[in-house]
């Protein structure tokens, strides 16, 4: 968040604390206070006394000079998944889609130029890129990336692809911006969107949104193969219908699911 856009009462040192937790993923499961300063672009100062805090309270534990996360931390996403009721109303569909074609399927958010996973199921063992619920992956080279920034605004869109650095993580991923906004557009005008090893080798993926009661983009929800097992055609041929059909379900229920509708309006 920019500085001009924090409301009065923003509290900094909440602010650096949080990113000093962020900060950790599978790349970097335990760092120095020189690299957490570094990752967070807080300075050293600020970052120890974020670690030292973090620590008291069990969300942060140290092993030389080097600090890595504690279970303690998952309490926080746990009381998120069962307050909005994940479990409930999002795994069952998922789970119905993947009984029906196999693979993967997903429910994520747009956070930023990142899609944030909040629901997963799978059949899949294969070592790639993993969505489990919690990652974190560039928009840009998603089918539910793709189909979020779809869903913004035109002035939203222009934003995020101003803010986007895009990756290539694979040969093929798609890092030109104005081939990007292209298969943004075509994304919002056909309703769905498709990948073909964009994030990485061997997934293809199709996703549709999840809208809430006034028509906006809330959230997407795709459903994923091995590249050359399954085509996009393939793909859009025998599971749009149903993806649409348990994205329209999703849709119902947060009109029904306070907590759901909140977390799916940003709110």
């Amino acid at each position: 968040m920019e500085p001009a856009d924090r409301p009065a009462e923003f509290v900094e040192a909440l602010a650096k604390g949080l990113a000093v937790l962020e900060c950790f993923d599978a790349a970097h499961p335990d760092m120095t206070l020189s690299d957490i300063a570094r990752r967070t672009g807080v300075t050293p100062a600020a970052a120890r006394r974020s670690l030292i805090t973090l620590q008291a309270l069990g969300y942060v534990g140290q092993n030389g000079k080097r600090f890595h996360l504690r279970p303690k931390l998952m309490a926080l996403a746990s009381g998120f998944y069962f307050a909005a009721r994940i479990d409930e109303f999002m795994l069952p569909e998922l789970r119905q889609i993947v009984e029906e074609h196999g693979d993967a399927s997903s429910v994520a958010m747009l956070d930023g130029v990142d899609v944030v996973y909040i629901a997963h199921h799978s059949t899949q063992r294969a070592r790639r890129a993993t969505a489990v619920v919690g990652a974190r992956y560039p928009a840009h080279a998603t089918s539910l990336g793709r189909v979020l920034l779809a869903g913004l605004p035109d002035d939203a869109l222009d934003a995020a692809l101003a803010r986007m650095q895009p990756a290539a993580l694979t040969a093929r991923t798609v890092t030109d911006k104005a081939e990007l906004r292209r298969l943004i557009l075509a994304a919002r005008a056909d309703g769905y969107a498709t990948t073909v090893d964009q994030l990485d080798y061997g997934i293809t993926a199709l996703a549709v949104p999840i809208r809430a009661a006034d028509g906006r983009v809330v959230a997407a929800l795709n459903s994923s193969g091995y590249t050359g097992m399954v085509t996009p055609d393939e793909m859009v041929a025998s599971r749009l219908q149903p993806l649409r059909a348990a994205a329209g379900r999703l849709s119902l229920a947060t009109t029904r699911i306070p907590a759901l509708s909140a977390v799916l309006d940003g709110r």
